[in-house]
């Protein structure tokens, strides 16, 4: 608890000479400061990144991760039935894998705009997530970027649905449901929905490795995050 408090009254000053004057009166604070704190949250979060959504972008990184794995939005699950009860089974399992293979292949081109994210996480920030729950810095990434890493990850869903075929796949899969007798036509956003739910398995991943870090010492694979994080440690 003496160190927990310690990192309390750290984290509260905002002068530097003041801050100065706390760490040489603890030294056990080990000298960490602003940069320090705020730079081993950014680190721990470019590891989720780099370690746990690179698994995304391969193949089948989606499809076979029950984690993420992207299911029908509820107002396919009729159509997928449908489908399945005329004979079109194949093409009902062609079209979940599409969807999944277009995520799989967005996320490659979208983890430099995750990483840049990443960068504009200020010791403000940093100070209430550090104590936070395990997956607080998740969160703040999903938080501070959702809306504007839409915008840029939904044009990459887009043009991803173009180049696995997977337009194709569902126009055809629509197409064919909508011409049975007496069923209501659909016409879903697929593309918007891909977005989202590929962005949700992103942030997912990211948890992961944020959890690692937090609660398994072996994780923290740098001086920094080593530093760091056994201040947010039960003594």
């Amino acid at each position: 608890m003496k160190k927990i408090s310690i990192l309390f009254i750290v984290l509260s000053l905002s002068g530097c000479a003041e801050m100065q004057q706390v760490m040489n009166q603890f030294p056990q604070t080990q000298g960490l400061g602003l940069i320090d704190i705020s730079g081993g949250l950014k680190e721990a979060l470019n590891n989720g990144i780099t370690k746990q959504v690179t698994k995304l972008t391969a193949v089948d990184g989606f499809f076979k991760n029950e984690a993420v794995k992207i299911l029908l939005p509820d107002e396919l699950k009729k159509v997928d039935l449908a489908l399945r009860k005329i004979g079109l089974s194949a093409l009902a399992d062609e079209g979940l894998k599409v969807m999944n293979r277009a995520a799989e292949d967005a996320v490659k081109e979208a983890i430099p705009v995750f990483v840049d994210a990443v960068k504009g996480m200020s010791f403000a920030d940093a100070k209430t997530i550090l104590m936070g729950n395990q997956d607080s810095a998740t969160n703040y990434l999903q938080n501070s970027t959702s809306t504007a890493l839409y915008g840029k990850f939904n044009p990459i869903i887009k043009n991803s649905f173009t180049k696995v075929g997977a337009d194709k796949v569902w126009t055809n899969i629509i197409t064919k449901y909508n011409a049975i007798p007496l069923v209501k036509k659909v016409n879903p956003d697929l593309t918007d929905y891909v977005t989202n739910q590929a962005m949700n398995g992103v942030f997912k991943m990211v948890a992961v490795e944020e959890k690692n870090i937090r609660t398994n010492l072996s994780a923290r694979t740098s001086a920094l995050l080593q530093s760091v994080f056994a201040m947010q440690d039960k003594p």
